[in-house]
């Protein structure tokens, strides 16, 4: 199969994902909570909120967890499992449609109990991967949850799933990649923590490569996450990341894959799909090949057909690459309406 020029890791079917209860996908029908969706077959579904989401800290901070609500309905732990398994199946062809080369399944968030993540898991992978041909990405904290969606994954088909995540802080993910015939995402966390400049994630990614590549594992089956963090919290981030991926990729080759939670860079700043379609442009000069995002938000060929010589790019570069303290410009231009570059 020949290899796309970006692979998109689509992560639309992850536990954490949120909808708000002051937005427009929460409604209440004939006294039902619930969150609306079109079906396959074009129709309005509402999925309501169970009683377990109701109690829910999240539920009173105004989010609802709609993946969590929707892997619960289906497996029959509250609500209806038909609507459920429809809701799972609009999030799984729509990233489909918009352009996904694998689909990253993380269920963190189902439960607190390991166990019951781990169950999850394997029938998650399991029923995604009964409506796709596209591989999984098996995500968690938990590398006994990553195993078992590793298990299922090689279960249900022939085509290599990705392990997400290996890092120093538990280096022995790399061998559970190569025991399932796994790739694997390999990312600059440290032993202890986060890296908090350039020069740490590229020390830290290139001890977990080269740890993977003595385990036995390809290098072109490799995803190197140099990790993305706000920009809204530091505004040096975006350009740690950026040197660390233009490094990387000196330093390894074009056959290694670069990757990383793109969205990430957006968390806390109005106009995101304008924010995440400039990093993800500006990551691709620096070197990147692959991106975790929500191919629906930031499809691929808006989000490179995009005008960058519109003054709202230039300010969400600006933003990105340092030049705009406290991201004051790029807000101020959002409160005056004047961040309208289309994006898909």
């Amino acid at each position: 199969m020949k290899q796309p020029r970006f692979v998109v890791i689509g992560e639309n079917v992850h536990t954490s994902r949120i909808v708000l209860r002051k937005g427009k996908r929460f409604a209440v029908e004939n006294g039902v909570e619930g969150v609306t969706f079109e079906t396959l077959d074009g129709e309005t579904g509402l999925l309501p909120i169970s009683a377990a989401m109701r109690a829910t800290k999240a539920y009173d901070e105004g989010r609802i967890k709609h993946i969590a609500l929707a892997v619960d309905a289906a497996m029959g732990r509250g609500g209806d499992p038909d609507l459920g398994l429809e809701y799972l199946r609009r999030v799984v062809a729509d990233q489909e449609r918009t352009g996904a080369h694998y689909l990253d399944v993380n269920v963190d968030e189902i439960s607190l109990r390991t166990g019951e993540q781990r169950a999850a898991m394997e029938w998650l992978v399991v029923y995604v991967g009964s409506l796709t041909d596209l591989p999984i990405s098996v995500d968690s904290s938990d590398i006994t949850v990553i195993e078992a969606g590793l298990a299922a994954a090689r279960r249900a088909g022939d085509t290599p799933p990705i392990l997400n995540s290996a890092s120093l802080e538990r280096t022995e993910a790399v061998e559970l990649a190569l025991e399932y015939g796994a790739r694997a995402i390999v990312t600059a966390a440290g032993a202890d923590g986060m890296p908090s400049s350039a020069s740490e994630r590229i020390d830290n990614a290139s001890r977990m490569v080269e740890r993977a590549l003595g385990a036995g594992l390809r290098i072109g089956d490799l995803f190197v996450d140099p990790l993305v963090f706000p920009i809204s919290v530091d505004g040096s981030f975006g350009l740690h990341t950026l040197e660390a991926i233009r490094t990387l990729r000196e330093r390894y080759g074009p056959e290694i894959h670069i990757t990383g939670g793109m969205s990430n860079v957006s968390f806390g700043i109005p106009a995101r799909k304008l924010m995440n379609a400039a990093f993800i442009n500006l990551a691709v000069e620096a070197g990147a090949d692959s991106g975790i995002i929500d191919p629906v938000m930031n499809p691929l060929a808006a989000v490179f057909s995009v005008d960058r010589d519109s003054a709202a790019y230039r300010l969400a570069e600006d933003t990105l690459l340092g030049r705009d303290e406290m991201c004051m410009n790029y807000i101020m231009a959002w409160r005056k309406g004047r961040l309208d570059t289309p994006i898909g």
